[in-house]
């Protein structure tokens, strides 16, 4: 195939050009040059997507059997490129996420499959409109309006792997690596389906060959994982401890802020109450395979090790719980154990 992708430098969009190139399909990636170096073998054009004329630059007598868009967050935006590959494209796949399900809370349980409701976001609404998840929303309403052909939505749950530049995994392998006690919150048994990023553009380049039939898909990584799998597959990859679990409550007490200081971390989440609990049978019926998180993780961490600085997104800050907070929270939690009835 050929192949445009919006992105392609970081993270998921490296994820989706190396594997593109990997499979033998020609890959056009589409960005400013500012995040990341370019993949070796990709034909790199660069512009702003939020400039029309640069737009308007790139599809000039262009066209491409697919384009993956990796980095779209405001819909006004997206509906900007939606509109201008209309006509130079025969797909859209739009990597979304299972954040722009509509709920009450972040951590509210989430069932259900695609159909269910998103948030109210309109197509053409700015970057103030609403938070990540509203955003997204609004966005995947913003292709399915402008685009004219196929359209994919991927709504997948957390996201790690290699290159990742959301702190979700790095934290607890250079915690890990860092020697114990490592603090772990909530329940072992939490269902946390994580998908790696090179997992997600195998499938998202599945659809695009197969000329599957559109629409949105669910996508998570190994079933049956859960927390406490991961943190285990994290310390056996850089060599550390085994977490010590302290429970939701202890940890709210104290002001230790779910996800911002711990990572992955959902309040109240267990095998029967799961803000994970979206049902991912239809991507799996059409090809979705993922790789054991073990796996995951020894590429992450060999990835991880030697770099000085973790990459980060500007709009998702990096972990904040320091060193010295989880060592107060850790001995306060020992002395409350040491109080309970054996």
């Amino acid at each position: 195939m050929k192949l445009l992708i919006i992105g392609g430098t970081a993270f998921v969009g490296r994820a989706l050009a190396t594997e593109a190139l990997a499979a033998g399909h020609t890959v056009t990636t589409f960005n400013r040059g500012r995040t990341g170096a370019d993949v070796p073998g990709v034909e790199a054009v660069r512009g702003d997507r939020t400039a029309a004329a640069d737009l308007a630059a790139l599809v000039a007598d262009r066209h491409w059997d697919a384009v993956v868009d990796t980095c779209g967050y405001v819909p006004r935006v997206v509906g900007a490129s939606a509109a201008a590959l209309s006509g130079h494209a025969g797909t859209y796949l739009f990597v979304s996420s299972v954040a722009a399900y509509l709920r009450k809370g972040p951590f509210d349980p989430l069932d259900g499959d695609e159909t269910a409701p998103l948030h109210p976001c309109p197509a053409d609404a700015g970057p103030d409109a609403g938070h990540y998840g509203m955003l997204k929303a609004g966005c995947e309403r913003a292709v399915e309006e402008l685009f004219t052909g196929r359209v994919h939505l991927l709504r997948p749950g957390a996201v790690v792997g290699p290159y990742e530049d959301t702190g979700l995994s790095a934290y607890w392998l250079r915690r890990f690596a860092g020697g114990g006690p490592v603090l772990a919150p909530g329940r072992p048994d939490a269902p946390l389906p994580l998908v790696d990023a090179r997992d997600l553009a195998r499938f998202a380049l599945a659809l695009a060959a197969r000329g599957t039939e559109g629409g949105a898909w669910n996508v998570a990584g190994p079933r049956g994982l859960d927390y406490g799998a991961w943190l285990a597959a994290c310390a056996a990859a850089a060599g550390g401890p085994q977490p010590v679990w302290v429970p939701d409550e202890f940890l709210l007490a104290r002001g230790v802020r779910p996800w911002l200081d711990l990572p992955l971390w959902a309040p109240g989440a267990s095998p029967e109450r799961s803000v994970w609990g979206f049902s991912t049978e239809r991507a799996r019926a059409a090809g979705l395979v993922c790789r054991p998180a073990g796996e995951t993780a020894a590429d992450t961490w060999r990835w991880l090790e030697p770099l000085a600085d973790v990459p980060q997104r500007p709009d998702q800050p990096a972990p904040a719980l320091t060193r010295q907070a989880e060592l107060s929270v850790l001995e306060a939690w020992s002395k409350e154990e040491g109080k309970q009835p054996q």
